[in-house]
């Protein structure tokens, strides 16, 4: 069980290498629309056992920063009831984007998991061409760091909506996409590495045509770095993850799609 905590956080990173080309441009069409509500499963399978875990969700919404229109985007996750006298996880993320090119303007952290707190602040300046950070954890106090930003850089929440609007059509089989992400109080170069196209059938029968792809991650973070992560998201104007599962020493931690509601495109499983 303690290989599932930091939920949110978790699939948050799973969610945001999905795909990201570095442009010099932070530009997206819309794969999505205010109002979209997407939730997830967190489950830890090895062999024939699987554990429920917790829950995630995912909401955008209009809203309005300095004056201008902008999306909101929050994302909550908890360990279930009957695990949290064990490891109780309640985490929260909230990130405020532009509505034309989906560049970040502020992004929130505030998680607890098993008693340790972690609270982050960024706001993206775009006149100064830095990133001002506030980040505090339950073993050290508030501090500030100023980053500057370069090319297309985003904290996990606002790369995934970002990610999903991406073109695929002309990536070839193990082709590496780099990525620039903000992860506690440091920026990341990071990369993806495109899998292909696969059909996949869910535990729970849902079938659905994906792109899929592996993932480097942060070494000293939850994992120990390398490829072991795979996301699959829906070949199709949604780009919605479906399952991301990345392994651990012991089996693997999966999020698996529940449930979406107020896509701007239907999500329609496949036959095969």
């Amino acid at each position: 069980m303690r290989n599932v905590h930091g939920l949110v956080f978790l699939l948050l990173l799973f969610l945001s290498t999905i795909a990201m080309a570095q442009r010099d441009e932070c530009l997206g069409d819309y794969t999505f629309k205010s109002g979209e509500y997407i939730t997830y499963r967190a489950v830890y399978n090895w062999g024939f056992i699987w554990l429920n875990a917790g829950d995630v969700f995912f909401s955008v919404s209009d809203t309005t920063y300095n004056g201008e229109k902008a999306l909101h985007l929050v994302s909550k996750g908890w360990s279930l009831k009957e695990y949290d006298w064990f490891f109780k996880v309640r985490d929260r993320f909230e990130s405020i984007i532009d509505t034309v090119n989906l560049k970040p303007y502020w992004f929130e952290r505030e998680t607890s998991e098993g008693g340790f707190e972690t609270y982050n602040r960024y706001v993206f300046n775009y006149e100064k061409g830095n990133v001002d950070i506030i980040s505090k954890t339950s073993k050290r106090a508030f501090k500030r760091d100023i980053h500057k930003l370069s090319g297309c850089t985003f904290d996990v929440l606002s790369a995934i909506y970002y990610c999903r609007n991406l073109d695929f059509d002309n990536r070839k089989p193990n082709e590496k996409i780099p990525l620039r992400m903000v992860i506690d109080n440091e920026v990341f170069d990071l990369f993806l590495r495109y899998k292909g196209k696969e059909k996949l059938e869910l535990r729970s029968g849902e079938k659905y045509n994906t792109i899929k792809f592996s993932a480097m991650l942060v070494e000293g973070t939850i994992f120990k770095g390398g490829e072991d992560l795979t996301v699959w998201v829906t070949d199709d104007k949604n780009r919605i993850p479906v399952l991301v599962e990345a392994k651990i020493l012991v089996g693997s931690v999966k999020a698996i799609l529940t449930g979406v509601k107020g896509s701007k495109y239907p999500l329609k499983e496949v036959k095969f």
